[in-house]
């Protein structure tokens, strides 16, 4: 299985992915700028990504914690998620996001 993460000089990554690893992990895995400093706990919004359009209806559903973290993230959009949050299935193969920026 395979996710496409385009970093902050806009280019795409295909990454191999693992069916029940955070996105989050993968991005790590292959040491993309990614900060992702609570681990995966869903206490900060580091991780923050940008979902492809296509695949907005194709995610699981936002929880209210996660809402809660990205209040605090830089530049929220519509397409905003927590790549903690994102659990990777069958269903996400070729998943496209972006990664956003991260205050320094």
């Amino acid at each position: 299985m395979k996710v496409y993460v385009t970093d902050l000089e806009k280019t795409q990554h295909e990454l191999e992915a693992v069916e029940g690893w955070r996105l989050m992990e993968i991005i790590r895995e292959y040491n993309l700028p990614i900060k992702a400093e609570c681990g995966g706990a869903c206490a900060c919004a580091t991780c923050h990504v940008y979902v492809d359009d296509d695949w907005m209806d194709k995610i699981p559903e936002m929880r209210e914690d996660e809402e809660e973290m990205l209040d605090s993230a830089f530049d929220v959009q519509d397409n905003s998620r927590l790549s903690c949050q994102i659990i990777l299935n069958e269903n996400l193969d070729g998943l496209c996001v972006t990664l956003a920026k991260n205050p320094d």
